[in-house]
Formats: structure tokens, sequence, C-alpha cells
């Protein structure tokens, strides 16, 4: 797992997808997102197993099966088989 490496899938992942977590917008551009993803400290996870296990830290997904865990509005899929978790 690492944090605070965000590529640029990362990023346009972020980019793309950001308002099923936020009313609004939060970044316009790579740069802006790029910031806010180190503002937030959002988590890059290198596969599914990972995300798992870092929400089960951070959060009660106590009976939420895989689907819902990655479909989570924090959990955003980069397209390579990782995820960036980003917190609200």
């Amino acid at each position: 797992m690492s944090s605070y490496t965000y590529d640029k899938k990362c990023v346009q992942a972020f980019l793309n997808n950001q308002l099923k977590l936020y009313p609004e917008a939060v970044a316009d551009t790579e740069q802006e997102a790029r910031e806010f993803l180190e503002d937030v400290m959002a988590i890059v996870c290198d596969n599914e197993k990972e995300v798992i296990e870092y929400l089960e830290e951070e959060m009660d997904i106590t009976g939420m099966s895989r689907e819902e865990i990655l479909g989570a509005d924090e959990v955003f899929a980069v397209g390579d088989g990782r995820y960036l978790v980003v917190e609200g």
C-alpha cells in the first residue's frame, strides 16, 4: 500500500469520479486534484485485498460485501487493478 504517490492514472480517476463523494467538484485540474489528494492523505491500494484490509482498520465495514466495499463512495477504481481511497 502506498500513500502520497499519485500518478496520472490515480489523479484522473479522482477527477472523473469526485462527484460520487463530494456534492461539487473539489478540483478542476490535475494539479488541483493532486494537491487535494495530498491534503486529505488519500491512499493508493495495489489491489482489492489492500482496500479491504485498509478499510477494516479505518471504518466499520462489518457485514458489507466485497462489491459494497469496492463500490463505496470513498473508493475509486484507478482502472489498472489499483484503487484510490479518499476519506471524505
